[in-house]
């Protein structure tokens, strides 16, 4: 079998470091005795975990922000051992995770403190109190930042979480478990369980699973949205996004192609809000191609334990052959193929930074989500044909837009059908604003206030009705 070859056999999960192919660890899957000891635990856990005040929770979060941050560098190793990502971006994502814990102990607590209302002598409030566990189907792509996105404030609201990870992720998904335990969480408060599809459906199912989150591909957020749909439980889904990058005619150019080039080409082109397609003014368009191919051209492709990375390689092999294709595909529909366009001639699972040109509705890379370094570039009439083909998407997850006039922003972000937009800025997640999508991009918010009280029961208490 070559070392670039796809796992064959169902009964593991298998981890591939990207830079080379080579295998690093198989996981086998839980069989049927561990997923009902996992269930178990955590229902345990959740019965444990929401007796405790809205206060104490705060201080294990505190407590798992300071295990993070002595464990960082092996939690970033693992990470870019396993899907790639250059070192510094690794660490990076274990400290975002540090300061997401940080931030919802020093909030949360206030969001959760039961609410009046408009009856009269205080006799009704609001209590903001836990579902259960609730069931987190997580990617790869961030394996620590997706995961923690999801669980802080699930957990912060009394919940418990399991977690199953990505199947080329397993490792980073236990050292995580690890650093929760030793944060001081309740024993199966949060666990991370490697699941093949029809324990996943049957984890789903479980009566002691209250509800379910899933960040990943628009079939596999419709696959398990059904199933959760079926025994009448809550879902969140933050799914696949082809956001526009809208650069106007009176933006600064040289900062929008910056922003282009760390958005399209950050994780190697590997982020869901990332901007995928980049859709310039007429008057700027070869300007900013021009700027934007130079910019590209300097980026450095490596390994990313190498310091002077910029864009490691992709996670798999599969993911780098679809990428090719809809690369082909839209080429052979008439784009321009300006940069790239190949895997590169080296082990690893690497592909050239790529820039295409003259990119149309009906082509793949307008229609569909390009999940690698991959960036069409489309030209608009004006501002209003620019609005008009960035709404031109069955995705509706984040949005950019670049002008000179900050207020025109605010008026066009309105029209712009995404779940976020940034103006002058590009996308990122953030604890104090929430992130999702619409259309089919997925509906629910995590994040904020928004993502404490996705998985809460907002119970109405009235005392003494008359």
């Amino acid at each position: 079998m070559s070392a670039f070859a796809a796992p064959t056999s169902p009964q593991v999960a298998t981890s591939r470091d990207p830079a080379t192919g080579k295998l690093i660890a198989t996981h086998a899957f839980t069989t049927d005795a561990e997923l009902e000891a996992a269930l178990a635990a955590a229902s345990a856990g959740f019965a444990s975990w929401s007796r405790t005040t809205p206060a104490q929770r705060a201080e294990v979060l505190r407590a798992m922000a300071a295990a993070l941050r002595r464990q960082r560098d092996t939690l970033a190793a693992m990470a870019t051992a396993e899907m790639g990502k250059p070192l510094r971006e690794s660490l990076a994502e274990v400290e975002k995770c540090a300061v997401l814990c940080e931030w919802y102990a020093e909030h949360g607590p206030r969001w959760l403190q039961d609410e009046p209302t408009l009856v009269p002598d205080g006799k009704a409030y609001v209590s903001y109190l836990p579902l259960g566990v609730v069931f987190g189907v997580m990617p790869w792509n961030f394996p620590y930042w997706q995961a923690m996105r999801a669980a802080v404030p699930i957990l912060m609201g009394g919940n418990a979480f399991l977690l199953k990870p990505a199947e080329n992720v397993v490792g980073s998904a236990a050292l995580l478990h690890q650093a929760w335990r030793e944060a001081g969480l309740a024993e199966g408060a949060f666990a991370s369980v490697n699941l093949s599809r029809e324990h996943s459906a049957r984890a789903v199912a479980d009566p002691r699973i209250a509800a379910v989150t899933v960040t990943g591909s628009v079939n596999a957020g419709r696959a398990i949205a059904t199933q959760a749909a079926q025994v009448l439980k809550k879902a969140v889904l933050e799914l696949g996004g082809s956001d526009p990058f809208i650069v106007l005619a009176d933006a600064d150019l040289e900062a929008a192609v910056e922003a282009a080039v760390a958005s399209r080409f950050q994780n190697a082109g590997q982020v869901c809000i990332a901007g995928k397609r980049l859709i310039v003014e007429a008057p700027v368009y070869a300007r900013f191609l021009e700027l934007f191919r130079e910019k590209v051209r300097q980026l450095t492709v490596g390994d990313g334990r190498d310091a002077s990375t910029q864009v490691g390689p992709m996670a798999r092999l599969d993911l780098l052959e679809q990428l090719h294709q809809q690369v082909l595909v839209t080429v052979e529909a008439g784009a321009e193929l300006l940069e790239g366009g190949q895997r590169l001639e080296r082990e690893g699972y690497f592909y050239a930074p790529t820039v295409l040109g003259g990119v149309k509705p009906g082509m793949a890379a307008f229609d569909q989500e390009t999940f690698g370094p991959v960036a069409p570039v489309i030209e608009a009439r004006d501002a209003e044909h620019a609005i008009e083909l960035a709404n031109q998407s069955e995705y509706g997850l984040s949005g950019n837009l670049w002008t000179g006039d900050p207020e025109r922003g605010r008026q066009l972000a309105r029209r712009l059908a995404t779940g976020g937009v940034f103006v002058n800025g590009y996308s990122a997640s953030d604890p104090r604003v929430p992130i999702g999508g619409i259309k089919s991009s997925g509906y629910g918010r995590e994040l904020s206030h928004f993502g404490l009280h996705e998985f809460i029961n907002a119970q109405t208490v009235w005392v003494d009705r008359r």
